[in-house]
């Protein structure tokens, strides 16, 4: 069987953008030159395609969809995907659309407990090695990710035809691009959900994990309690940096285009560019801000198509698209006006609201050379975060003038007041005092001027060390992240620093290094005031099992008394995170009772995840409370809430073993002695077999400090 070369394959899916005519026969000629052979054979391609798609509908990547001429094709009737047919426990309920590597369909598990779902499973004509080496690293790829504005991944198999699938949280959105339109978001509104994706991205880079197609698409708003919660779907073509979790998932990649070329980075571009790091990802987020702030991308789709597949990777390669403000300008006043009106400005207003900050961020983003980029996700979002804080962006040269601006804007009242004073001296003192006054005030703006010269180098100095770290920790390097960020000393929340610190106290404890984790978990509670619940709530449940490791208990109840002063009088879904952590260890009636209103609100949302809601997470609250219950002398309401953790279908080896000891435990103040000895041999045993782990783990796996609390009760109930 003769196979297609990359160049074949490149050419099939650049003539697939144009429809069958002159434009597909003129870029034939030019791109297959007097090659006969060539030509015919791509002619024979295309005309085998059934339908042919355009090469933008759906965001689909050029290379997928390649259609096999008949004399090559597989049986591609094998696996049956109708209506009502089940893959695994999953019912098709409908199909909801074709992804970059698979098809999407609508699923219902019906049992062990119902609730719907996507289930997604390799395209039928792309079931080969390549695809399933692709299939494979995005499967494996979700399974790391455990952050809110990213679909979690529910289950994985492979049908009974040996083609793979995983069952993926239903997120039903709308393109992010347009959400905004068609809620006329103004341009604050619109970068604060940027920021929001750009932590996303941020989590996925700390993972080791690339993108690799950013684009509205894959970024669907939902609406959660009416507030609109950003969702990065489809990690499909995602690649591992430093290392791929599979070996065969990047050959195919060489002389193909892997994204979405309007959202695609030059080095994406370059065909056998291997050389893809995490800032091909702030590329793409450069692009998508470009679109959030003007309405269009810096490279139109039609201005792309009609280039040529060489012509357009040169274009991506070395032509600078203008600034977003000199876009605007240059609309026609219909288009003008639409764009504005959806970003509730005038016509006249916009280009000005996009000139000097914001087109220096995007422009950061777009650059040509990856290095010249922001290093991190995070250096990017903290950007957007000073432009709307009226801070010096760090994309931007900067000048006195400009920082004095920037002063202003942020003590509008001070400075009107310091102007009220001035004009009534003016008026009162005559021309010789108002000169003195201005004088003065001149030298005590110098001053201040001076100062903020000063806060902001020093302020650009820790910056630059720790996207220094970042870099390094992207790169596998944590011997020289660790000493860099052990000289960042931080007054102010940092979501960068945070995200270092979170990175290096998960490799000491990995290590088990329990004093240097714990100073890096210390140093990460005092930064990460910025970051949401979700992912606030999970530094402090890595903590508590470090210290109790460490054998520090006065950090420990320093910990605990924290924590209770920023979480216990607040309702969230997270609670039962809090409680866990503090309960760790035996507790004094005082903390008992200020922990009270948490344990309250983790059983509401256990009681109200258990009505037919996420059931996963409602066994991990039911640990929490089966604790909180225990450490209360509870131990009949213990026991309950231990064996309807033990009860949920989703099984989770950690969490499993943690529900057994605290059952064990609570059967044996009952005197239960003989339930209490069976139900400590089983968790024993779980145990047993996972020695102290040096992996992170997965929300399906358990991760390390799941583990860590299972041994830490364990040892409390003298197994």
């Amino acid at each position: 069987m003769k196979s297609f070369s990359g160049r074949e394959a490149d050419l099939f899916a650049a003539a697939k953008m144009l429809t069958a005519g002159a434009k597909r026969d003129t870029f034939l000629g030019r791109a297959c030159g007097g090659n006969g052979e060539l030509r015919a054979r791509i002619e024979m391609l295309l005309r085998s395609e059934d339908e042919a798609r355009e090469f933008f509908d759906e965001g689909r990547s050029a290379a997928a969809g390649l259609a096999i001429p008949d004399e090559f094709k597989r049986d591609l009737e094998r696996e049956e995907i109708t209506l009502g047919s089940y893959v695994g426990n999953y019912r098709i309920i409908e199909k909801l659309g074709d992804g970059g590597w698979g098809n999407v369909y609508l699923v219902e598990q019906e049992q062990p407990f119902r609730r719907r779902a996507a289930l997604k499973i390799v395209r039928l004509d792309l079931d080969d090695e390549a695809a399933r080496a692709r299939f494979d690293t995005e499967r494996q790829a979700l399974a790391m990710m455990d952050h809110i504005h990213i679909s979690r991944v529910y289950d994985a198999g492979t049908t009974e035809h040996g083609t793979p699938y995983f069952v993926l949280e239903l997120v039903k959105g709308t393109p992010f691009t347009q959400y905004c339109d068609d809620n006329a978001l103004d341009l604050p509104g619109r970068l604060n959900l940027f920021v929001s994706v750009c932590r996303a991205v941020q989590h996925a880079h700390q993972k080791g994990v690339i993108h690799g197609d950013i684009k509205p698409s894959n970024i669907l708003i939902t609406m959660q309690d009416g507030v609109a919660i950003p969702k990065v779907i489809d990690f499909g073509i995602s690649k591992m940096t430093e290392h791929h979790l599979n070996e065969g998932a990047h050959n195919d990649m060489v002389g193909s285009l892997i994204g979405t070329p309007t959202y695609m980075s030059p080095e994406q571009a370059d065909a056998g560019n291997l050389a893809v790091d995490t800032r091909s990802d702030i590329y793409s987020l450069g692009v998508l801000l470009y679109e959030l702030l003007v309405g269009c991308t810096p490279f139109s789709a039609d201005e792309l198509l009609g280039l040529g597949l060489d012509a357009m990777r040169k274009t991506l390669r070395t032509v600078p698209p203008p600034p977003p403000s000199a876009r605007a300008a240059q609309m026609p006043p219909p288009k003008l006006a639409e764009v504005a009106r959806r970003r509730a400005l005038e016509p006249a207003a916009l280009a000005a609201a996009v000139r000097g900050d914001l087109d220096s961020i995007t422009m950061h983003c777009l650059e040509k050379e990856p290095q010249l980029r922001y290093e991190t996700a995070s250096g990017l979002a903290m950007d957007v975060l000073r432009y709307l804080h009226d801070e010096p962006v760090l994309a931007r040269q900067t000048n006195r003038f400009y920082r004095l601006k920037k002063l202003i804007r942020r003590n509008r009242i001070t400075f009107a007041a310091a102007a009220a004073v001035a004009l009534a001296l003016v008026a009162g003192l005559g021309g010789s005092t108002w000169l003195f006054v201005q004088e003065r005030a001149a030298r005590r703006r110098a001053v201040a001027a001076e100062q903020v010269e000063e806060q902001l180098r020093q302020a650009a100095e820790l910056r630059a060390r720790i996207t220094s770290a970042e870099l390094l920790l992207n790169q596998q390097r944590f011997d020289e992240a660790d000493r860099t960020m052990e000289k960042v000393v931080l007054s102010e929340p940092s979501v960068e620093a945070a995200s270092a610190f979170r990175s290096l106290g998960e490799w000491h404890a990995l290590q088990h290094r329990w004093k240097l984790a714990a100073a890096r978990f210390q140093a990460l509670i005092q930064v990460n005031q910025l970051d949401s619940l979700d992912l606030a709530t999970l530094d402090y449940l890595e903590e508590a099992p470090v210290l109790i490791e460490e054998g520090n208990e006065a950090a420990y109840e320093r910990f605990r008394r924290d924590s209770v002063t920023r979480f216990a009088g607040r309702s969230f879904p997270e609670s039962d995170r809090i409680l866990k952590a503090c309960l760790m260890r035996p507790a004094d009636r005082t903390l008992l009772d200020a922990l009270g209103p948490l344990g309250e609100v983790t059983e509401f949302y256990c009681r109200q995840a258990g009505a037919g809601g996420d059931v996963f997470q409602a066994a991990w609250r039911a640990v929490s409370l089966a604790i909180w219950k225990y450490r209360e002398g509870d131990y009949a309401a213990s026991m309950a809430w231990s064996r309807k953790c033990l009860a949920c279908p989703e099984q989770n080896a950690p969490r499993t073993a943690t529900a057994e000891i605290i059952l064990g435990m609570a059967e044996a103040k009952l005197g239960q002695e003989a339930a209490s000895a069976a139900d400590l041999a089983a968790a024993q045993a779980l145990v047993a077999g996972k020695s102290r782990t040096t992996t992170r783990g997965t929300p399906m796996q358990g991760f390390w400090f799941d583990w860590e609390y299972a041994f830490i009760l364990l040892h409390e109930a003298g197994t």
